[in-house]
């Protein structure tokens, strides 16, 4: 378990396809992502990927939206913490700046998919604000369910602010 305290985010870019297939091998035992299935993630215009380096850079996580036309929804599409680094912040400080894109681009709510074998993931996404919303029978390759589970978003525009009641003082 590592601490945050030299964690740098940023956006990924198709510089970063080599250090992301590796994480997705030291964090997936099935289900991971090929290099050109990472490859056209990173360069789709509706997805964002954004990545969690420690110390020299060293990759520590990263995670994908996915935004779909005519949706207030966003979808967690991929996320993983290296191993090493699971326990110290890098997970919930990923999710934040996720979380932060889907706001800047005026996203209601964050949707995921978990293993249900996945105590640890969902405990993050739980404390996070994630809700269990639906049991997805025999939803990954090895026939393991899965829960979506979704998070409301708070997106609080200036005529929204403008607009709201002044309360009275006497």
């Amino acid at each position: 378990m590592k601490a945050t305290s030299h964690l740098a985010l940023r956006p990924a870019t198709p510089g970063d396809l080599a250090a992301l297939c590796q994480l997705e091998l030291d964090c997936f035992e099935g289900d991971r992502f090929s290099r050109r299935q990472l490859a056209h993630l990173l360069s789709r215009a509706n997805a964002v990927t954004w990545l969690a380096e420690g110390e020299e850079g060293v990759l520590r996580g990263y995670g994908t939206l996915l935004f779909r036309r005519n949706s207030r929804t966003a979808r967690l599409y991929s996320f993983c913490v290296h191993p090493e680094a699971r326990g110290g912040g890098v997970g919930r400080r990923l999710l934040e700046k996720l979380e932060q894109q889907a706001i800047e681009r005026d996203m209601l709510k964050l949707s995921l998919e978990v293993r249900a074998d996945n105590r640890v993931a969902m405990g993050l996404y739980r404390r996070m604000g994630f809700l269990p919303r639906r049991w997805l029978d025999d939803y990954y390759i090895d026939g393991c369910a899965a829960w979506q589970m979704d998070k409301p978003l708070v997106v609080e525009t200036t005529d929204q602010i403008a607009d709201a009641p002044v309360p009275s003082l006497g």
